[in-house]
């Protein structure tokens, strides 16, 4: 009985509380004039399902100006940190300059794993070449 027990008990349980993870993004316009807003279509898709996983939403803005907003109105400042309650989510970028524009937009979750995804435009200036 004592064999038993102790084949029973095994260190073989496999117990995942951290799955990757990445961010989808449908293709994004390339041109955009100052005062336009772009849409970000995003999924994030995962490995596996733990209940307890917690995940974040961040943004830089290394060139250009201009303004992130998430799906429900919330205008996101850069580089703080937003909970990110849904897998399937819109971003809306509003160009607030006529330069080249880029932002990083950074999914994190609460084990520190990080996914990137970086967005450029060049301005439209409404030239059109002959």
């Amino acid at each position: 009985m004592l064999a038993a027990v102790v084949c029973a008990c095994s260190d073989d349980l496999d117990i995942h509380q951290v799955y990757a993870y990445d961010l989808v993004c449908m293709p994004v316009q390339k041109k955009i004039v100052q005062n336009e807003t772009a849409e970000i279509r995003c999924q994030l898709v995962k490995e596996g399902d733990y209940e307890q996983a917690k995940f974040f939403i961040r943004y830089f803005q290394p060139d250009g100006k201009g303004e992130l907003r998430m799906d429900d109105g919330t205008l996101l400042l850069p580089n703080d940190r937003y909970p990110l309650d849904r897998t399937t989510f819109r971003l809306y970028y509003t160009s607030r300059s006529t330069d080249q524009q880029v932002i990083d937009v950074y999914i994190e979750d609460n084990f520190r794993q990080v996914v990137q995804r970086t967005f450029s435009w060049q301005n439209e200036n409404g030239d059109k070449e002959e």
